[in-house]
């Protein structure tokens, strides 16, 4: 009822009210503020403002509260650039959240071709509502962005959360070789810096490289940043609970240092939890060599156990993969006619996995089914790209192709 109440009014009085969002996100509607008055985000009695948001900066910020009682901040000077910011930036959104997509798919796209293990990789497109209120944000009495629109760096975010910690450090070096780095903070080692457990999380602001060409990119997201947070999962579900708890729900000042001393503690265990899974992977990646599971009666190709088994033992050195990969590389060696594990061993033996690795040059600990993966392009040359399963990635294979004919510079 109120909603349809509020729609009509908006329909029937557009000069009382302000509308941001879109149909896709929804709309906001708010009464249109008297000139040089400007929203602000109140802070409820016995908690801190946020201090980060969903995928994007987490910077460390606190917003400063509006005068009791007041609700907004009067500003004359700086209240209509910051109304302007908005609508401009409610303007953009729908752009934003194409770009979003964009770079979801690209971070996906090189993460996969990197073989790294990762659970999951989603995005969003900053509120306008978010916005607004980050927009507004002071520090004593300051305006935190004199210009909205290009202070705030993380209108775009992508979050990336990985099994193991190690492979935080891998995703963030596969970022270095194939973006452009403008900004790269480990809020993790800052914590533990100061001594403390709390928040960890890898934040890189990302742009894409105009000396290197990438095909899915559209026109927006070349003129874009994306901020992608990287971690754990134990990170991340810390994380989310502690935004959850803590911004969600008014928390009682008599119960505020209890519930800090709970986090920490938390915290610390997590941290540790992601070690011993670290050191459960290691001594399951030793114990793997030399072991060969059953194979499949009725499917010919060679199965995800059996290669991930073998090429733990091919490629110690190098991290697991994520398990859907480990079925598709097995269908191109199908496609290869490469039906068992002696066959794959005899081939693999005649590769110079050394050179392979001097030519292609990882900066990253790649994973093992793209060791495989190259060792196969090095092998069997554009037959290898030509092959059904390989045609969505043919412009991607034919540049590693290439490296791989180049001897590397002395």
């Amino acid at each position: 009822m109120v909603c349809a109440y509020v729609a009509r009014f908006a329909h029937l009085r557009p000069d009382a009210t302000t509308t941001y969002g879109d149909l896709a996100t929804g709309y906001v509607v708010t009464p249109t503020l008297p000139a040089g008055h400007v929203p602000t985000v109140r802070v409820p009695r016995g908690r801190e403002a946020p201090t980060s948001e969903g995928a994007g900066e987490g910077d460390a910020h606190r917003t400063e509260a509006a005068a009791p009682g007041s609700g907004v901040v009067t500003d004359p000077a700086t209240a209509e650039p910051v109304r302007r910011a908005v609508r401009t930036y409610a303007e953009r959104h729908p752009a934003l959240q194409e770009a979003t997509e964009g770079f979801v798919g690209l971070v996906t796209t090189l993460l996969d071709d990197a073989g790294i293990n990762y659970l999951s990789v989603t995005g969003r497109a900053k509120s306008v509502a978010s916005f607004a209120a980050k927009a507004e944000r002071r520090v004593d009495g300051v305006r935190l962005y004199p210009d909205p629109l290009t202070g705030i760096t993380d209108q775009v975010g992508v979050r990336v959360v990985t099994y193991l910690h190690s492979d935080v450090a891998a995703v963030a070096d596969v970022f270095a070789d194939q973006l452009r780095i403008l900004d790269d903070r480990d809020l993790g080692e800052e914590t533990a810096r100061e001594g403390r457990f709390g928040y960890a999380s890898r934040h890189v602001l990302v742009a894409l490289d105009p000396e290197r060409p990438t095909p899915a990119a559209t026109g927006r997201m070349r003129e874009l940043t994306a901020s992608v947070q990287v971690r754990t999962v134990l990170q991340h579900a810390w994380a989310e609970f502690e935004h959850d708890i803590r911004y969600k729900g008014t928390i009682p000042a008599e119960h505020a240092p209890d519930l800090d001393r709970r986090f920490t503690l938390a915290a610390g265990l997590l941290e540790l939890a992601d070690r011993e899974f670290s050191a459960i992977r290691d001594r399951l990646q030793e114990s793997m060599t030399g072991q060969h599971p059953e194979p499949d009666a009725v499917d010919p190709r060679i199965s995800a156990q059996e290669l991930a088994t073998f090429l733990a033992g091919q490629y110690a050195d190098a991290g697991w993969s994520r398990t859907d990969h480990y079925a598709w590389i097995s269908g191109l060696l199908l496609e290869l006619a490469i039906v068992s594990l002696d066959e794959l061993a005899a081939l693999l033996a005649s590769v110079d996995s050394t050179a392979i690795h001097a030519r292609m040059g990882y900066r990253y600990p790649a994973g093992a089914v793209r060791r495989l993966d190259d060792a196969l392009l090095a092998v069997f040359g554009e037959r290898y790209v030509e092959l059904h399963g390989n045609a969505h990635r043919v412009p991607l294979l034919r540049t590693r192709l290439e490296r791989l004919r180049t001897p590397p510079e002395a």
